[in-house]
């Protein structure tokens, strides 16, 4: 059964396939299928190979009955042909209460898979086709405007053609446009959209982002090359900086709460899924406050509340959020 995008929020059906060459936009209707419906069901991420996992969780009885599972299988494009057959057994047998929802991202037309799953009525199928740039931008300009953000619209057609297709990196984006204005609704220049961009050294930034993360004094020699020979903005460095401890000061805060996946529920995207864990170790609930309000007052003077220059400003935080302690930056 082919259903469109738009529909996918409906939550009509047990399971879900979904295919095509737009890889971010399929991740992101599969993350708010599963993320939908019951609160306390179980949810599970897997890899192809990890398919009775699903299984057995959904026949799982626990006290007070069955237990609703909800799986989201990410890669079944590279199933094999057992995997694949196993994956069809599955899919035309998901309970009422359960939901499957299979992701397989530029799977080939020919694929047994993809040819023997369109055929089970149960299942519905979404396609995700490559947005041309119109069409990205125009979904680009809405996720401005739901963010209450004040930006340069004659600079967005450059930036929807830059980032087209690659949704993860336009919300990235606009969650950095969306620190940096911090609410105030103030006019964001093409120079501001530009810095926030990312477009210079981003695995750099991200080594960085980490060292400190892990207070890790290589974050120093990190943050000067990325000043002095890479020419990285330092707002750009900033607002990678802020949505990093965000994340963390988030995740901690959701893990302390006992939620079942502070992860998802802290909204971490991106490669720091892999290193949020680790991070957070790091720091305790206290010292991540204090390094938050150490961030607000950085970017304050990089918007013009200091005379000294802002590479000393991004050094000088670097320097007070790796020392032993906050209290005395």
């Amino acid at each position: 059964m082919k259903i469109a995008p738009s529909q996918l929020s409906q939550l009509e059906h047990r399971c879900y396939y979904l295919s095509g060459e737009d890889r971010d936009a399929l991740n992101e209707a599969a993350d708010a299928l599963l993320a939908a419906g019951d609160a306390q069901a179980v949810r599970l991420r897997l890899d192809v190979s990890e398919l009775t996992r699903f299984e057995e969780e959904s026949r799982n009885q626990g006290l007070f009955g069955a237990t609703v599972c909800y799986g989201l299988v990410r890669n079944a494009e590279s199933a094999t042909p057992k995997q694949t057959e196993y994956l069809l057994k599955l899919a035309a047998s998901v309970e009422s209460s359960n939901r499957l929802i299979i992701c397989a991202p530029e799977i080939a037309w020919k694929k047994l898979l993809h040819k023997k799953i369109q055929i089970l009525s149960d299942v519905a199928h979404c396609e995700f086709k490559q947005p041309d740039v119109r069409a990205f931008h125009q979904w680009l300009q809405g996720e401005v405007q739901k963010a209450g953000l004040n930006i340069d619209e004659n600079a967005l057609p450059m930036v929807a053609e830059q980032l087209c297709g690659m949704r993860l990196a336009a919300r990235q984006w606009i969650e950095r446009l969306h620190l940096y204005d911090g609410g105030q609704g103030e006019p964001l220049n093409q120079e501001v959209m530009t810095a926030l961009l990312g477009e210079r050294a981003p695995d750099d930034l991200d080594v960085w982002v980490h060292a400190i993360a892990m207070k890790d004094k290589a974050a120093v020699g990190l943050v000067l090359r990325l000043l002095r020979d890479q020419k990285v903005n330092e707002v750009q460095l900033h607002s990678w900086l802020s949505t990093r401890f965000q994340q963390l000061l988030m995740y901690r805060w959701h893990q302390a709460k006992g939620h079942r996946n502070p992860l998802q529920a802290a909204k971490v995207f991106g490669d720091a899924r892999s290193k949020i864990q680790q991070e957070a170790k790091q720091w305790q609930g206290a010292d991540l406050t204090k390094a938050v309000a150490l961030l607000q007052d950085a970017e304050k003077l990089l918007k013009g509340a200091s005379v000294e220059g802002k590479a000393v400003v991004v050094e000088r935080l670097t320097l007070c959020l790796i020392g032993e302690t906050l209290a005395t930056a």
